[in-house]
């Protein structure tokens, strides 16, 4: 009798251009029972930037063509209302239900608000949201050890000063980062100490070629801001 044949589910996935968005990428696409078809990023539409990381346009859509993955690219206007959020992000999941897509996956790790909030605003949808790296086993220190030894390389690009010093800007993210950050900061900057941009990793068909920018302090955040390479 031959196998039956396993119907994979298409997931949408939620991308920030950073370490855990990769590494969820990752972990999907050694799940058979999903298929990425695509990843979803919002954009501050004013700044032309990743909303919350800063991180160039071009370089979010550099990152999907080194994946070779569609990127839904969800532009916000700014200042954004949550009511205005909730109405945009509404459309992306009625786009995604007609592409007759099942799921959306988050990067999130601990946070139970996130992601309850998540929960709620699909909640009246067809979409069931899933979280690859939700509770890692043996903690988020653990977890950067494994994306680390994965070969998955991420810069530094936001830090919040009240939390972390902005010194740590423009780091890569490897064991020495580790091992320099204070006890009190989670490794993976799970509470927002820090943010990053994944430019090489398991994924990655090929490395996204980057230089490092200047350091800005912008609405109580520190910044390295990363050009595409051949940008002067």
């Amino acid at each position: 009798m031959s196998e039956a044949i396993r119907e994979t589910k298409p997931v949408l996935l939620s991308w920030s251009s950073g370490k855990d968005s990769s590494w969820t990428l990752h972990r999907l696409q050694a799940d058979p029972d999903y298929e990425v078809v695509g990843l979803m990023t919002t954009f501050n539409k004013a700044a032309d930037r990743v909303a919350m990381h800063a991180v160039r346009r071009q370089l979010a859509i550099a990152q999907a063509a080194a994946l070779e993955l569609p990127l839904w690219q969800v532009d916000l206007p700014w200042p954004c209302s949550n009511v205005d959020y909730e109405a945009i992000m509404k459309d992306v999941t009625i786009k995604a239900e007609d592409r007759g897509i099942t799921h959306i996956a988050f990067g999130d790790l601990y946070l139970e608000d996130i992601r309850s909030y998540r929960e709620k605003q699909l909640a009246a949808s067809d979409l069931r949201p899933i979280f690859p790296l939700w509770q890692p086993d043996g903690g988020t220190r653990v977890l950067a050890r494994q994306m680390i030894a994965a070969g998955l390389k991420a810069t530094v690009t936001c830090v919040d000063p009240k939390q972390l010093s902005p010194d740590f800007l423009g780091r890569r993210f490897d064991a020495e980062f580790l091992s320099d950050l204070p006890d009190t900061i989670d490794p993976c900057g799970e509470n927002g100490e820090f943010h990053t941009f994944c430019s090489d990793g398991p994924s990655f068909l090929r490395p996204v070629p980057f230089q490092l920018g200047e350091c800005i302090e912008r609405d109580g955040f520190c910044f390295q801001d990363l050009l595409i390479a051949d940008e002067t």
